[in-house]
């Protein structure tokens, strides 16, 4: 794919179609991505089939996003799509709304409806009218197959599996609420549609699919941690003592609506002064005053897939010296967690490696502020004596996919093709001084690749690029 760029500050967009832009189908992957997830399919159901709804229309003016795990086996962007799997004919069917030459015509321009031509689009076998998906289940039912079908509520943008699915319980809960969810929705149907059939859940061989990224997955979610990066950048150079936290919020989305991004992964993080503390703080309303440290937390949503980063800086450009000295311990901290990183290594190991580095660096390092100390020796304890040495989410953060908080690992071994994040929180009691940072970590045969290490993180370099303007010197210039 060709593209064209641009610069902003010093840094340099690469502009894809935008994903907000697509009927249909994605441009951002070919059939045969689609294609060989399907076959991953296939192997694993056997004789059995499996079946999916895609999501539905927005309630509002705003372009539709595919859910995750319909996108992920069809790349197919067009609401109530259903799908068939026959593990049995090795075939696949979409079932899509009959074509409306009126809303295509006068209102969104050409999209996939049934036929021929949606089929070589997609790569998908036969591409059916929707009104075919009931006679088509009535069939299987009919054969007593097994049907194996996702029972976790759908994600879509902004959204990890955990928050659709706390929100479905909530409200099937409520007294005055009291609705289910599309999907318990959809297996009712089913279930009264194929009475004789075992029905069972896709998800977890989805989520073990979804584990390990594809190298095109990996360029695409290098793309939205490239993006992340040039906005925090952005934010940076913006920077300044009177600004409130939302005005940081405006160059990051200016930079990813630019890049192509959907939207964002998550929304924004932006914690000054004693907000920091609070790891989902999400006001953004806090002015930003001279002395005080930012932490800048953002990601956007990029094809489908995100990233997750995060930065910490001063608001007016510089340290203080006791900021310095906090600052300084995280990051060399921080530091011997991510050099510990290995492949083919369990959690334990990677503690174990990890304190070995910490001990030297706190032995060797000149504290001049007993609460500092303090701090990091409670930082690294809590790697020492953590007794959960397989559960990989108690050394990092968390795995990055298609969803920011994205399925778990499923080995207890960091394996090439996982990607997740570090970050580790330090904080002196009372939250007076408070720092996390994150990367976006990649596994790979031979070690790691950092995606997000362009970003600055030293203190020269962050002081250094707040020293340059930025988008707002030049979007708010009022004339002479």
């Amino acid at each position: 794919m060709r593209n064209r760029g641009w610069t902003i500050g010093i840094g340099v967009i690469v502009v894809a179609t935008p994903l907000r832009g697509q009927q249909g189908f994605t441009r951002f992957f070919p059939p045969e991505e689609f294609a060989a997830r399907r076959a991953k399919v296939i192997e694993h159901i056997g004789d059995a089939v499996a079946v999916m709804q895609g999501t539905t229309e927005r309630a509002g003016e705003e372009p539709l996003r595919q859910s995750n795990q319909f996108f992920y086996l069809t790349g197919v962007v067009e609401p109530r799509a259903l799908l068939i799997i026959d593990g049995r004919t090795r075939r696949t069917t979409l079932f899509l709304q009959a074509y409306n030459e009126g809303r295509a015509g006068r209102a969104i321009g050409p999209y996939l409806g049934p036929g021929d031509a949606a089929a070589k689009t997609t790569g998908i076998d036969v591409v059916m009218p929707r009104d075919s998906f009931a006679p088509a289940i009535a069939r299987l039912a009919a054969d007593g197959r097994t049907i194996v079908t996702p029972f976790r509520a759908e994600v879509l943008g902004s959204e990890s599996a955990d928050d659709p699915g706390a929100l479905a319980r909530a409200n099937k809960r409520d007294p005055w609420d009291g609705r289910i969810s599309r999907e318990e929705a959809f297996l009712a149907h089913l279930q009264s549609a194929a009475p004789t059939s075992e029905i069972k859940n896709l998800d977890p061989l989805l989520d073990s699919l979804r584990a390990f990224k594809s190298p095109r997955e990996i360029a695409v979610i290098r793309e939205s941690t490239r993006q992340a990066g040039l906005g925090i950048m952005e934010v940076m150079r913006d920077a300044k003592p009177g600004m409130h936290e939302y005005e940081l919020e405006a160059a990051a989305e200016y930079v990813y609506k630019r890049g192509g991004a959907y939207g964002e992964a998550y929304f924004p993080l932006i914690a000054n002064g004693s907000n920091m503390p609070l790891t989902h703080y999400h006001r953004n309303e806090a002015l930003l005053r001279d002395g005080d440290l930012v932490q800048f937390d953002w990601a956007p949503d990029y094809a489908n897939y995100t990233s997750d980063v995060t930065r910490v800086f001063p608001a007016n450009g510089r340290f203080t010296p006791r900021q310095r000295e906090f600052y300084t311990i995280y990051l060399r901290l921080y530091q011997a967690v991510l050099t510990s990183i290995r492949p083919h290594v369990t959690g334990r190991e990677i503690m174990d490696t990890a304190v070995v580095t910490m001990d030297r660096i706190m032995a060797r390092y000149h504290f001049t502020d007993p609460k500092i100390t303090v701090a990091a020796a409670g930082f690294v304890q809590r790697y020492r004596r953590n007794p959960d040495g397989t559960g990989l989410r108690a050394v990092l953060g968390h795995s990055v996919g298609m969803e920011v908080h994205d399925v778990r690992n499923i080995t207890a071994t960091l394996e090439p093709g996982y990607i997740f994040t570090i970050e580790p929180q330090m904080t002196i009691a009372g939250g007076e001084l408070s720092v996390r940072l994150e990367d976006m970590v990649l596994i790979t045969e031979t070690g790691y690749e950092v995606l997000s290490g362009f970003v600055p993180i030293e203190i020269a370099d962050i002081e250094k690029l707040m020293k340059q303007p930025g988008l707002g010197a030049h979007l708010l210039k009022r004339p002479k």
